[in-house]
C-alpha cells in the first residue's frame, strides 16, 4: 500500500503542530509543510514581546472557553481532548519547561520565544516533516474519482505553487492564519468565510490632557463599552493610558468582545470608566465628604481622598469642572456630585483603533458549522482539514489564541494521518 501523502499549508504555530502530530501519528505517511515566506514561525518569534505566551494555566475546559469571544462553544469538546495541560506536557516531553505568571499566562522558563521556535523546528525535523519555505500556494483543486455521478468521492488534492510546480496529496490541512490566500482556497472549495475584522486592539481617544498622562496604569478599573444600539459590553481589569488613548488588558478584552460591533461603527464608541469599582457610589461619596470635612484648607487637586495616581486625580478633578485653586471647604454639593460622576461613570469618546503590537489577531474565518470539531475535517470536502486562525475562532489576550491553535492542529494532524 502506498504511503499517505499529507500536505499542510502554513508554517506557523498551527501548521507546525499539525504537521508534527500527523507525522508522529503515522510515521509511514509523507508529510510536507509548505510556508510561503523564507522564515517559518515568524509570528511565534515576536509573540508575547519576544517571550511567547504559549498557553494559559486554565485547566477546566468550561472555564477556558469563556475566553473566546468567537468559537468557545465549538472548542468545548476539542478542549476535552487536548487542553493547556496537554500543551504543557507536550513541551515538557521535548525538554521545554513552562512557567506560570501571576495572571495565569504561561511562558517558557527561558523567557525567549526562540526556545519554542527551535523546539518546533527540531521536533518537525526528527519526525521527518518535509519543510519547504518560499513555497507560496496559489490554488488548490479537489480531485474527484470517476465514480457514479451521485458519489462525491475524494481522491485527494492538487496544489499549485507560485513556482508553477504541482503537488498531489491525499489529505490537506489549511493552517494559513489570517492570510487572505487561505480564505480564498477555503471559499473556492465551497466554505463560507465570516468577514475577517481586527480583534485585540487599543482605543484612540482625542483628549490631549488625557494622553499627557501616558504611562499611568490603574490596576482595577471597570469599563463599559457603548457601541451604537449594541448591548453594553463590560470588562474589569488593568487600564493603561497611552499617548494615543487607552490600552491594557481590560481594553484589549473589550476590543475582542466588541470586534464586530466596533468594526461596523467605524470604531466610534463611548467608553464609560469606573476608576474605583471596589467602592459603591455611597462609599465613594462618603470618602469625598470626609475629605471636605477633615481637610478643609487643603487644595482639592493636591489632596486626593481616593486611591488613584496623583496626576490622574488632578485630571479627573479638572474634568469635573473644579478649579485647581479650590480648597476642600469650597466643594459645593453640585461639584461633589460631578466628581462622583467622573470617578464612577466618566465618559470617553473612542474615535478609532490603535494597534496592539504583540498580538495581531483577526476575528472571522471559516464558518465553524462547516467543520467537524472532533477531527477538524471539513463537513463539505472529505480529506480537507482546518487548524488555527483560519477558523472563525479568536481568544482574548493571555495565551488563548495559541492554545486554540495547538488544540485544533493536534486534532487535525492526528485525524488526517489515520
Amino acid at each position: 500500500m502506498e504511503a499517505l501523502r499529507l500536505v499542510v499549508i502554513g508554517g506557523g504555530a498551527a501548521g507546525f503542530f499539525g504537521a508534527i502530530a500527523a507525522a508522529k501519528s503515522n510515521p509511514r505517511a509523507r508529510v510536507i509543510l509548505l510556508e510561503a515566506s523564507n522564515q517559518p514561525l515568524a509570528k511565534v518569534r515576536i509573540s508575547g514581546g519576544g517571550r511567547c505566551n504559549v498557553t494559559h494555566a486554565c485547566f477546566d475546559p468550561k472555564i477556558l472557553i469563556q475566553n473566546y469571544p468567537r468559537g468557545g462553544k465549538a472548542l468545548l469538546g476539542a478542549f476535552t481532548r487536548f487542553q493547556p495541560q496537554d500543551t504543557v506536557a507536550w513541551f515538557a516531553a521535548q525538554g521545554v519547561q513552562l512557567k506560570t505568571e501571576a495572571d495565569g499566562r504561561m511562558f517558557p522558563t527561558t523567557d525567549s520565544s526562540e526556545t519554542i521556535v527551535n523546539c518546533l523546528l527540531k521536533v518537525a525535523k526528527t519526525a521527518q516533516v518535509e519543510l519547504r519555505t518560499q513555497a507560496a500556494v496559489v490554488a488548490v483543486k479537489q480531485l474527484k474519482e470517476q465514480k457514479s455521478a451521485s458519489e462525491n468521492a475524494n481522491s485527494g488534492f492538487e496544489i499549485l505553487l507560485k513556482s508553477t510546480e504541482k503537488i498531489l496529496c491525499d489529505r490537506l490541512l489549511l493552517a494559513t492564519g489570517s492570510n487572505p490566500t487561505g480564505y480564498k482556497i477555503a471559499q473556492h472549495l465551497g466554505h463560507t468565510i465570516e468577514q475577517p475584522v481586527p480583534s485585540l486592539f487599543t482605543f484612540n481617544v482625542s483628549d490631549e490632557k488625557l494622553t499627557q498622562l501616558a504611562g499611568i496604569s490603574v490596576n482595577n478599573v471597570k469599563l463599559n463599552l457603548l457601541v451604537g444600539k449594541h448591548p453594553l459590553l463590560e470588562q474589569t481589569g488593568s487600564l493603561l493610558i497611552t499617548h494615543w488613548g487607552l490600552s491594557g488588558p481590560a481594553v484589549l478584552k473589550l476590543s475582542a468582545w466588541g470586534a464586530r460591533a466596533l468594526h461596523a461603527s467605524n470604531y466610534q464608541a463611548t467608553l464609560i470608566i469606573n476608576w474605583l469599582p471596589q467602592l459603591s457610589l455611597e462609599e465613594l461619596r462618603q470618602k469625598l465628604i470626609a475629605c471636605r470635612n477633615d481637610s478643609t484648607k487643603r487644595l482639592i487637586v493636591s489632596h486626593r481622598g481616593v486611591d488613584l495616581p496623583q496626576r490622574l486625580w488632578k485630571y479627573i478633578v479638572s474634568r469635573a469642572g473644579i478649579s485647581a485653586e479650590n480648597r476642600w471647604s469650597q466643594l459645593s454639593n453640585k461639584n461633589l456630585n460631578q466628581l462622583v460622576q467622573e470617578l464612577s461613570q466618566g465618559k470617553y469618546f473612542i474615535n478609532g483603533k490603535g494597534v496592539f503590537k504583540e498580538e495581531f489577531v483577526t476575528c472571522g474565518g471559516v464558518n465553524l458549522k462547516q467543520v467537524n470539531f472532533q477531527t477538524m475535517e471539513s463537513k463539505l470536502v472529505p480529506g480537507l482539514y482546518f487548524a488555527g486562525e483560519i477558523l472563525d475562532i479568536d481568544g482574548v489576550t493571555g495565551g488563548f489564541n495559541f492554545q486554540s491553535a495547538w488544540t485544533t492542529a493536534y486534532l487535525a494532524g492526528t485525524a488526517m494521518a489515520k
